[in-house]
């Protein structure tokens, strides 16, 4: 009988676990033909929810839990769930119930019709302000037109994964993680299946504009090398730009002479030339940070607690 294991990253969430649970539990209970993991990792949560993971593992045998030594962000909270799931197949989803429960079956079906990666495609995006949804499309389109690889929009980490997924994505260990991007890196067959967001039943998104805009960052440094091309395509068109702008002075001083004048216009071009040379270097600086990040080769996680189908396991390599 195949198994399948249910990955939920939970940070601070524990007001609504319950009632995700007990959602679970219903869905997966008329899917007889399979037996079910639910793998809860608690991201160094300040609140209740690691005392809301033990107690529903005390009642259900079912449950398991990594608990992080620390807040690791999801991304390296999905790469300790991957480590750790024993699933054929891995379904991941939040914590918040914005991703419902009631479309298991359907990535399900998908996954048995031969499909690797069967992920969910949001017909909505809930409760967003115009702005948000506005400048997350773009972002999907500037991701999308640097890099030659398939970006899905409106696609996020809610998604059915085959062991073989799995396996790919445990042997990318860079700690600059953006797994939405790896998930199309890895390739295989891939489907879609389509939902509409729910409302958070528990406060409100943890993720403010300015974390929003750090992920979007983090995720076209992990994902393309296009913004260093970019910067090398503004140098040579600055560069082509005081060419020309230098031959109209020594035209203009060669005809009309050169009396003391410009000096506005040379302020405004030593100031524009100075600034695409800041965002350049500043470019370069982030791909350097990166680098600097990754040769340190530190460990992605560490685990506090791991309670599961064998408890003495040690943590994955």
């Amino acid at each position: 009988m195949k198994k399948i294991t249910i990955l939920i990253p939970c940070y601070n969430e524990a007001k609504s676990l319950l009632i995700l649970y007990e959602e679970i539990i219903r869905v997966i209970s008329v899917l007889n033909d399979y037996t079910w993991e639910i793998l809860w990792v608690n991201d160094g949560s300040q609140d209740e929810t690691l005392k809301v993971i033990v107690a529903l593992r005390e009642k259900d045998t079912r449950v398991s839990y990594v608990d992080l030594s620390r807040n690791f962000g999801k991304e390296n909270a999905l790469l300790a769930g991957l480590d750790y799931a024993h699933g054929d197949a891995v379904i991941i989803m939040d914590a918040d119930m914005q991703h419902p429960p009631q479309v298991i079956p359907d990535m399900v079906r998908k996954w048995e019709e031969g499909y690797d990666d069967v992920y969910a495609r949001r017909k909505t995006r809930g409760k967003e302000s115009w702005l948000r949804k506005r400048l997350t499309l773009f972002y999907y389109k500037l991701l999308q037109s640097s890099s030659r690889l398939d970006v899905l929009p409106n696609v996020g980490d809610f998604r059915l994964l085959d062991r073989k997924c799995i396996n790919a994505l445990c042997q990318l260990r860079e700690s600059g993680r953006y797994t939405k991007g790896m998930y199309c890196y890895i390739g295989f067959k891939k489907t879609g299946v389509e939902f509409d967001t729910q409302d958070r039943i528990n406060g409100e998104s943890s993720m403010s504009f300015k974390k929003l805009l750090k992920l979007a960052l983090e995720g076209i440094t992990s994902y393309t090398t296009a913004p260093l091309r970019w910067a090398t395509i503004a140098g040579l068109m600055v560069s082509l730009f005081a060419f020309a702008y230098m031959v109209f002075v020594f035209l203009k001083a060669l005809i009309y002479g050169d009396p003391v004048a410009g000096y506005p216009t040379l302020i405004t071009v030593i100031l524009f030339i100075g600034g695409v040379q800041l965002l350049t270097i500043g470019i370069i600086g982030e791909y350097l940070a990166k680098v600097f990040v990754e040769v340190k080769n530190r460990p992605v996680y560490f685990v506090r607690e791991y309670k599961g189908e064998n408890t003495n396991e040690n943590k994955p390599d």
